[in-house]
């Protein structure tokens, strides 16, 4: 399963320039980033018009700039939170969905956190996102388990080829088997034995919890068999938010 991840990652950072649908999904999360040294100085109105604002949360408070544009995406940014700033490493697309900025409270200490949503790679069935979670007062991030990390130790599957052209899918999640069948096989002469992860990767906020949405796919293009998604609860103990929940349905062809 790993061979899986690793070739699609590798796709999406191939196609990371590619053009893709503008949409508003709000959404693949990354390594952490290594940031700058903070200032804790407000934005003057002159600063920030010499700042290229990309986008920011409904209150206001949470500001995010592009510091470097090349080709058709952003490397590098500066996040602006109630006049605490940071740079961080963090890259995104300018042809696709615009970032996301929320300020709310995502750890249930009724303090609100910081929260970047960004796209890093769209294409033909292509489409992946980073999130990033911060403490307000210093801009320290708080880690969201990786996407890959959560597909490596809850998901396990196998893909069967069947003599009438269908493929027969079983998936365990979190102990919990289920078995699929997708109506055709679209690359007959390719010996897939597991499911393909990496090709959709979207993470969003719903009801002050992290969600992500991402696929199982078979065939070389690939092609979504079926759909992902993973509940976030933040662990108190380890200062991080962890998958909680894992549910998956069959994608009807």
């Amino acid at each position: 399963m790993k061979k899986e991840i690793g070739v699609l990652m590798l796709v999406g950072s191939v196609l990371l320039s590619g053009c893709g649908p503008d949409k508003s999904a709000p959404v693949s999360q990354g390594s952490m980033s290594q940031p700058s040294s903070v200032q804790i100085n407000a934005q003057n109105d002159n600063a920030e018009s010499n700042m290229n604002l990309v986008v920011a949360s409904e209150d206001q408070k949470v500001k995010l700039y592009a510091n470097k544009e090349e080709g058709k995406g952003f490397n590098g940014v500066t996040l602006d939170v109630n006049g605490v700033t940071k740079e961080f490493d963090w890259t995104f697309t300018s042809t696709g969905s615009k970032p996301v900025a929320l300020y709310t409270d995502l750890t249930g200490d009724g303090a609100e956190e910081a929260v970047v949503i960004m796209q890093t790679a769209n294409g033909t069935q292509l489409d992946n996102y980073d999130i990033h979670v911060l403490n307000p007062k210093d801009l320290s991030e708080i880690k969201v388990q990786d996407f890959k990390d959560i597909v490596s130790q809850n998901i396990k599957s196998q893909v069967s080829k069947n003599d009438d052209g269908t493929l027969s899918i079983t998936v365990e999640t979190q102990g919990e088997k289920k078995k699929l069948k997708y109506n055709f096989d679209p690359s007959p002469d390719y010996n897939q034995s597991e499911l393909g992860f990496g090709a959709i990767i979207i993470y969003y906020v719903e009801e002050q919890t992290i969600k992500l949405n991402f696929t199982g796919s078979v065939g070389t293009s690939p092609i979504t068999a079926c759909e992902f998604t993973a509940t976030y609860t933040f662990n108190r103990d380890k200062n991080e938010f962890v998958v909680d929940q894992i549910d998956v349905k069959p994608v009807e062809e």
